[in-house]
C-alpha cells in the first residue's frame, strides 16, 4: 500500500467504477441503492462541472475510493458553499490516515475553487467518521437536517436507516 493517496478528477468513463464504490458505500451506511437512478444522478454530475466534482482516490493506479463535492450558495454561509456529498474508502484503507489526507485535499481544492464553507452529513452510527470530522474542525449544529423527495417519479429507495 502506498503511503499517500493520490487523487484524479472523475470523468464520465469512470461511472462504472464509481457506481461500484457507491453500492459498497450505501451498503456500509445503510442507504437504499438503485443502480439506474444512481447512474443518472452521477452522469449528470460528471457532465456538468457547475454542479460539483468527483474524485477517485488512488493507490498507485488503482482506485480505492471516491469523494464527491456538490456546490451550492447560501446567504447564511456567506456565499459559495459545498456539501461533501459522498466519501468512501475501502475498509483496508481506513484508520491509516487516508481519510484525513483525502479531506485535507478536498478542503484545499474547495478553497481554490472559491468555496467558503464545507458541510457534510454522517450517520450517527459511524463514530470513527464523526471523530475524524471533529478533529478536522467540522462542528455539529443545534439544527436538524430535514429532507423531502419532491420528484414523484425519481425517489431513492429507503435503506435501513431511512435514507
Amino acid at each position: 500500500m502506498s503511503q499517500e493517496p493520490q487523487f484524479r478528477v472523475a470523468i464520465e468513463s469512470d461511472a462504472d467504477v464509481l457506481l461500484e464504490f457507491m453500492q459498497e458505500y450505501y451498503a456500509f451506511d445503510g442507504h437504499g441503492f438503485d443502480r439506474d437512478k444512481a447512474r443518472a444522478a452521477l452522469t449528470a454530475l460528471l457532465r456538468d462541472p457547475s454542479l460539483g466534482r468527483a474524485w477517485l482516490i488512488l493507490n498507485g493506479d488503482g482506485a480505492v475510493g471516491y469523494i464527491v463535492l456538490c456546490f451550492g450558495y447560501s446567504l447564511e454561509w456567506l456565499g459559495r458553499n459545498a456539501f461533501v456529498d459522498e466519501f468512501y474508502l475501502r475498509e483496508e484503507y481506513r484508520g491509516r490516515g487516508w481519510g484525513r489526507k483525502t479531506m485535507e485535499f478536498l478542503e484545499e481544492a474547495a478553497r481554490v475553487g472559491g468555496i467558503r464553507t464545507l458541510h457534510l452529513e454522517v450517520v450517527q452510527e459511524n463514530a470513527a467518521a464523526r471523530q475524524l470530522y471533529r478533529k478536522l474542525g467540522f462542528a455539529e449544529h443545534r439544527s436538524t437536517f430535514l429532507s423531502k423527495w419532491i420528484a414523484h417519479d425519481f425517489s431513492k429507495p429507503q435503506g435501513r436507516n431511512g435514507h
